[in-house]
């Protein structure tokens, strides 16, 4: 089968490149695969963070693509369209995370399938964004108006799909796991890597925006410390203003106990965090699915997350994490401190181990391939 995969992939950084480029692989063991990716992703004005691409040793993400498409510049959708459309592929697959991505998706569609039997399947890792914009639904109607099914990897996407596009096919495959960051190191190594002594230590990784919940992690950790010595790592980028959660770590004398790594984080140094921490924690206050949690299952690292969209799906309380209602500080406080006074984390981590089964690209591969059928 011939496979042209559209969206974000290497040199690009972030989840939806590292899900490019491990489906990538899966894909190509079995299928004629190629990936077209983007000349310029985001114009500079919209993207909060400091480079849109890869860094350090990113032998895992590195995938051959072909640049075609400015997302901004409509000639060069109808350039790859055609492009593509020349190379008459069995299965067009979008690789689908926001409505911005719209009309580029959509009218690169629109041209590959005409007079021909392309199939087009959109890969939804969100339906509308959890800070919408002006134009999101009207973008996202003109990108599915050109799909033939749908694949989800959390019930909470399909959901959310099915209440925008009623009647939409779809195939519902649980998002594989994140085993692009190498192998997991020795928790002692890792730690004295980070500098990290001994104690408790809870991981929040990845992008920081409002919705992540960040906030109220804080307010609950200021309790948690009441009863433990629970150490804070929150490292990522910060798409919000830094200034008030660094405020909100001195009004509550946290200064001590929340070590802020502000940045994107290379590929290759990502698992000494995961290594280094007791557990991570999504605090999300909204939420369809994450990767991180992904990420967290590769390395047998046990997950305290809120009950939003598809994160109780993935985490199952008390036996692979913790799960609690969402922006409530003190029922996230008291979750954390059970994890770490009346759980049995060893047999939460053989847990998780175990878990992680299930979340295979193989799996996401066979599903692509039934729909095909």
């Amino acid at each position: 089968m011939r496979i042209t995969i559209v969206g974000a992939a290497y040199p690009f950084r972030g989840g939806i490149a590292h899900h490019a480029a491990l489906l990538y692989r899966a894909l190509a063991a079995r299928h004629d695969v190629r990936i077209v990716t983007f000349t310029r992703q985001y114009p500079a004005f919209l993207f909060p963070g400091k480079t849109q691409n890869e860094e350090g040793d990113t032998e895992s993400f590195r995938v051959p693509s072909e640049a075609m498409v400015d997302s901004v510049n409509p000639l060069s959708w109808i350039r790859a369209g055609r492009r593509i459309r020349a190379h008459r592929p069995d299965l067009l697959l979008l690789n689908y995370s926001l409505p911005f991505f719209g009309p580029c998706f959509g009218t690169i569609a629109r041209i590959v399938r005409r007079g021909g039997n392309t199939r087009v399947v959109y890969l939804c890792h969100n339906v509308i964004p959890h800070e919408p914009r002006p134009g999101d639904r009207a973008f996202a109607r003109f990108a599915f108006g050109a799909a033939d099914a749908f694949v989800v990897q959390a019930h909470a996407v399909e959901r959310e799909l099915l209440d925008f596009l009623p009647g939409a096919r779809t195939v519902y495959v649980p998002h594989p796991e994140y085993h692009g960051f190498g192998d997991a190191v020795p928790s002692a190594e890792a730690r004295q890597r980070l500098r990290l002594g001994t104690g408790h230590v809870l991981l929040f990784f990845g992008y920081v925006r409002r919705y992540k919940g960040l906030h109220v992690l804080l307010d609950a950790m200021a309790i948690v410390r009441r009863t433990l010595d629970v150490q804070l790592l929150v490292v990522g980028e910060f798409y919000d203003d830094e200034t008030p959660y660094r405020e909100q770590i001195r009004r509550l004398a946290l200064e001590h106990a929340v070590t802020i790594w502000s940045g994107y984080i290379p590929s290759n140094e990502v698992k000494y965090f995961f290594c280094g921490a007791d557990a991570a924690v999504l605090p999300y206050t909204s939420a369809t699915q994450s990767g991180i949690a992904q990420i967290a299952y590769h390395f047998d690292l046990p997950v305290i997350a809120t009950d939003v969209g598809g994160l109780a799906e993935v985490v199952r309380d008390g036996d692979t994490g913790i799960v609690v209602a969402p922006g409530d500080a003190a029922l996230l406080a008291a979750g954390i401190i059970r994890y770490f006074t009346a759980c049995d984390r060893e047999k939460m981590r053989r847990a998780v181990a175990e878990e992680k089964k299930q979340y295979s690209w193989d799996r996401l591969v066979a599903a692509l391939e039934e729909l095909m059928r």
